[in-house]
């Protein structure tokens, strides 16, 4: 899917503070009208930007000391799950909530970007240490069309590399999960096979695959790939870097082999529109690292008083104003100033 709009990340620095400025009168509203007493957030979801969120909630506290979050990462599909059955506060996804899913809220739900991301593509082969992956391999080796490492297509992608004759031992999520939607996402859009066999899900069933090893949450693929030889995997890239994983260069639709980095994931995303319901999927950039995804926390429309919904109006102007500038610290993109602007108008008007 081809989707268009601003620049991410620090491209768009003149324009965040022009926002800022923009939507002062909006947060200082909300503040003002905080409740005197602590307010506490309980949230769950996403792994993916689980080192964001977790910065975030140590961050806003110096800002709003009256406003506690409590965040778990227990994967995209448990949070959506925890959202419909009204056991959160507020839930997240890298699977953006569907129109399905939101009608089972009652309460109502709102869909609020805060990053965006690349997914790596780590692996355990010792004497390996750049691999590429080609439009064409990657999706058959997480189809099961390809099987061993030293396969015809792998080295093709790598010539003169010295790969061994071993079986490829696939890590994919244990649980319903984002970085899952992000990376099936992806797959299914470059190759017809990938789409038909595994598809798009946060769950898939990975029909074809023989050495498949599942763990949970991005925490657990990234240790399983780390102490298994022969593997490969998919975690968000702050994970693939804090657990000094390799990760594979893989091909975009310029024909370039690029790794992850936040620069890549920058030019992927900065064609990216949203539309009202901010709801977008970016199956195969144009540009930069070409497995990227946004992620999302999910507030009710309705909350049980009013100390609860303002508390969660001060949340999103946080992290739509200060809490943006966390984002680069650990390798997520930043939102775009003028979606900004439009989420917090939404949840501001429509949160009560």
């Amino acid at each position: 899917m081809k989707i268009y709009t601003t620049v991410f990340g620090r491209a768009i620095t003149t324009s965040v503070v022009a926002a800022a400025v923009a939507v002062a009168p909006l947060f200082a509203t909300v503040t003002q009208a905080q409740a005197q007493q602590a307010q506490t957030l309980n949230g769950a979801g996403a792994t993916f930007p689980q080192p964001l969120y977790e910065r975030y909630a140590r961050e806003i506290r110096k800002k709003l000391p009256n406003l506690r979050m409590n965040y778990q990462g227990v994967g995209s599909g448990a949070g959506v799950n925890q959202m419909i059955n009204g056991t959160v506060d507020f839930g997240a996804s890298d699977a953006a909530m569907t129109d399905a899913e939101i009608a089972k809220v009652k309460r109502g739900v709102i869909l609020v970007p805060t990053a965006g991301g690349a997914v790596s593509v780590v692996y355990n082969l010792p004497g390996v240490s750049n691999l590429k992956l080609s439009r064409k391999t990657l999706p058959a080796i997480f189809s099961g069309q390809i099987k061993n490492w030293n396969d015809p297509a792998i080295r093709a992608d790598n010539p003169g590399v010295n790969l061994p004759g071993t079986p490829i031992k696939a890590v994919v999520r244990a649980d319903g999960s984002g970085t899952t939607f992000i990376f099936t996402n992806h797959l299914s859009s470059i190759n017809p096979y990938f789409k038909g066999r595994v598809g798009t899900s946060r769950a898939p069933k990975w029909a074809g695959l023989n050495n498949v090893l599942k763990a949970k949450g991005n925490p657990g693929v990234a240790n399983l790939v780390s102490r298994t030889q022969g593997s490969i995997g998919y975690v968000e890239y702050q994970f693939a870097r804090e657990n000094k994983l390799t990760a594979a260069a893989v091909q975009n639709r310029q024909g370039q082999f690029v790794a992850a980095s936040l620069q890549g994931a920058n030019a992927a995303l900065s064609n990216v529109q949203f539309p009202d319901n901010f709801r977008v999927f970016a199956g195969d950039p144009g540009q930069g690292y070409p497995i990227v995804g946004l992620t999302w926390i999910m507030v009710y429309r309705q909350y049980p008083n009013a100390a609860k919904a303002t508390a969660i109006k001060q949340f999103v102007n946080w992290i739509l104003t200060d809490g943006q500038q966390f984002n680069d610290d650990l390798n997520y993109t930043s939102i775009p100033a003028s979606v900004r602007t439009r989420v917090i108008n939404t949840v501001n008007s429509n949160v009560k």
